[in-house]
């Protein structure tokens, strides 16, 4: 499968004690944050700040040093966010639910 650029073997690792049981090379693991970026349709400076903000997480190697960023924190990421949508879509639908009107009771305060 390939994501962000890497080509990736098996399925997404959740966990650090997981990963560091299994024999996985850092290809599988991190990608380029440009990668990254273009895959997700965003830039490289709104992937950095996800970074800083500690919402994924990112290395610099080499030299001269380049980041890469870890593809299981951007999994998470994308999980939570996903989640987070789920959560204010439902919020949004009980509001829209708990109208007087809907329930014959209470003040109609915008009558036709």
């Amino acid at each position: 499968m390939v994501r962000f650029g890497v080509k990736r073997t098996g399925p997404p690792k959740r966990g650090h004690n997981d990963r560091m049981a299994e024999t996985t090379s850092p290809r599988d693991r991190f990608a380029p944050v440009e990668g990254v970026a273009g895959d997700l349709g965003l830039g490289v400076d709104e992937i950095m700040a996800l970074v800083h903000e500690g919402l994924i997480r990112g290395i610099e190697i080499g030299s001269p040093p380049r980041w890469h960023i870890d593809l299981d924190s951007v999994d998470v990421y994308l999980d939570d966010q996903s989640e987070a949508a789920r959560r204010a879509a439902l919020w949004r639908q009980s509001q829209a639910a708990s109208f007087p009107e809907l329930w014959g009771r209470g003040e109609i305060r915008n009558g036709d």
